[in-house]
């Protein structure tokens, strides 16, 4: 034991040497040594056919989900409209502030993609622009990984090349990741910056440039823009520091400090900014997602959870990839080292998901970051593993590998099946449930601009409502958020009947009983039912075909009462018809505050 260790500490040295590549250790044969491919137009050739089979085979996968993109995407897209369109960060123009959204960079880049005409103009190939833009968006992310992927893998192996095709073939063939990253939520930024950030410090772990000025600094930018994607980026932070800790040599001490103070600086100041701006522009120094989300601290029993991402992949098949790492782990070289500088922010991935709370939407949509280096460290020790074996070993472990993929495959392509048949929530099918019927009862009523409406679908509503939302879920309203933070339900009601007084309610699945409203006398007496989708068959309550929109009474007499109920039982029952299973279709552009069609 004490002689692999001392081994070990001998390896990582060699790494963190600031010696020129040519004054290290030579190469040597199978895994151990670092590439000699990819120079001349052979490599290129072949990290270019890499890239781009890799990124088909994701694009493929993502066509299965046709235009679907979750609701929530949509709440993003209206505050990076308003942002594009000089109203700033509101989710809609001329409302208070409030920090609806968890990814400021992902809105950003959608802002950037209005500003130059790409995004919530029109459509490009005839397809709604404020579905193809993300999802091209989200298309190019993934061949970014690809692209980093070859040069993380390119100073560990003779096979760039083929790691980077596995890689992609093992994302491809993962629906979780393909489904979230294409979703039009955040997912494929965030996969991007923790690839950028885990490739960076390998890179500089092999070349023995670990404590370089540039990598520490560049290594603190990187995490604040995972941090600026998704909440929980804030962990990517420590991933430095702890493979400076981890190879850290007592002559470099004074080195390695002045790197880790580099690093959490490179991290702290802009992160700090952004911090002061949200509090001065919403009063939080949270996101109101995170508010109204109410995230717990992890339990004992949510040490348990990585047990979910194995069961999805199959257990058999990362039982196979253990198998390889050990056996690459077993004596010192440079990919040995390589691999423990990966397995640090691949850890963090693990961690965060360990972290976060359990999530509505289903598909492990909280994992993206651990397919994306699980993936490529899989890609890593399988094909080194099987580079460094002998003929009988190879035979062995190739068998064992087609039983795992079998068996992975097959296991995934249910996932996949499944969730085709039954996507979340659709941005397209929410607006023209909701918004186009709120438009319309607005218009019957005559109401003001200034009128709200009380909703929990928030995205594809905000979108194509003229009356202002009140968001019953808490995201965009920090009110709300407070109560359910507390889980005083009855906080939202009160507020709800005694100050906000919302012309217009509307429930779908189970929000109804979930707030109270059903069970609170003040509901029946103040508001009138106009429209109600009952349980069909075996339906329940809490089924999300079951849909409900109520008025004001004070607001009408019966005349208007059952001029409004005619209304919507015209336009709701052929949408809701034409929407049964049909969340993969789109939808003509969300326009602002656009009217009921005639």
């Amino acid at each position: 034991m004490v002689e692999a260790r001392e081994n070990l500490r001998m390896s990582v040295a060699e790494t963190t040497e600031t010696r020129p590549p040519s004054e290290t250790e030579p190469d040597r044969p199978g895994p151990a040594g670092p590439a000699t491919t990819g120079q001349g137009w052979r490599g290129k050739l072949a990290a270019v056919a890499a890239v781009l089979g890799g990124t088909a085979l994701i694009a493929v996968h993502a066509s299965l989900y046709g235009h679907w993109l979750i609701d929530d995407s949509a709440i993003t897209f209206a505050y990076s409209r308003n942002v594009a369109d000089g109203f700033g960060p509101v989710l809609q123009p001329g409302a208070a502030p409030v920090e609806g959204y968890s990814n400021p960079t992902w809105m950003i880049l959608l802002a950037l993609g209005k500003l130059v005409g790409l995004f919530d103009h029109g459509t490009l190939f005839g397809v709604s622009d404020q579905i193809l833009f993300p999802k091209a968006l989200a298309l190019a992310c993934c061949a970014g990984i690809l692209v980093l992927f070859y040069a993380g893998a390119k100073v560990l192996s003779r096979r760039p090349a083929l790691i980077t095709f596995v890689a992609g073939a093992a994302l491809a063939a993962i629906p979780s990741f393909v489904i979230w990253c294409f979703s039009g939520l955040e997912n494929s930024f965030y996969a991007l910056t923790v690839a950028a950030l885990a490739v960076l410090i390998l890179r500089a772990v092999h070349g023995g440039r670990l404590l370089d000025t540039q990598i520490a600094v560049g290594t603190g930018l990187i995490a604040v823009l995972a941090a600026l994607t998704r909440p929980d980026g804030i962990i990517y932070a420590g991933a430095y520091p702890i493979v400076v800790l981890l190879f850290l040599k007592r002559e470099l001490l004074g080195r390695s400090v002045r790197a880790v103070v580099l690093s959490v600086a490179g991290f702290a100041v802009p992160y700090a900014a952004y911090l002061v701006f949200r509090w001065f522009e919403f009063g939080r120094l949270v996101p109101n997602t995170a508010v109204a989300k109410g995230q717990e601290p992890p339990t004992v029993e949510d040490l348990a959870r990585p047990g979910e991402i194995v069961s999805y992949v199959g257990w058999l098949i990362v039982a196979v990839a253990v198998a390889c790492l050990v056996l690459l782990m077993v004596r010192p070289s440079r990919l040995r080292t390589g691999l423990v500088a990966l397995l640090v922010p691949f850890g963090l991935t693990v961690a965060a998901y360990i972290v976060l709370e359990f999530d509505w939407m289903g598909q492990l949509r909280f994992a993206t970051p651990v397919w994306t280096l699980g993936a490529f460290g899989g890609a890593i020790v399988v094909v080194e593993a099987l580079a460094a074996a002998r003929l009988r070993g190879r035979i062995v472990l190739a068998c064992l590998l087609v039983v795992a993929l079998v068996s992975s495959v097959s296991g995934l392509y249910d996932q996949g099946t499944s969730y085709r048949a039954n996507v979340k929530t659709a941005m397209c099918i929410v607006a023209e449930r909701d918004a186009r019927t709120i438009n319309g009862l607005a218009d019957i009523l005559k109401l003001p601009d200034s009128a709200q409406v009380g909703l929990i679908d928030l995205g594809g509503t905000s979108l194509g409502s003229r009356l202002r939302v009140l968001d019953l879920a808490g995201l965009g309203d920090k009110q709300v958020a407070d109560y359910l933070h507390e889980s005083d339900v009855t906080g939202v009601r009160n507020y709800v009947f005694d100050q906000a007084k919302p012309a217009l309610v509307t429930f779908i699945g189970s929000w109804i009983s979930t707030l109270g409203f059903d069970q609170d006398p003040r509901f029946e007496r103040e508001y009138a039912t106009i429209f109600v989708n009952p349980p069909i068959g075996n339906l329940t309550i809490d089924s999300r075909n079951w849909v409900s929109y109520h008025v004001r009474r004070d607001l009408v007499d019966d005349a208007k009462l059952a001029e409004l109920k005619a209304y919507t039982q015209k336009t709701l029952p052929p949408l809701l018809e034409l929407n049964k299973g049909a969340g993969l279709r789109g939808c003509a552009n969300i326009q602002p505050g656009f009217k009921a069609a005639a």
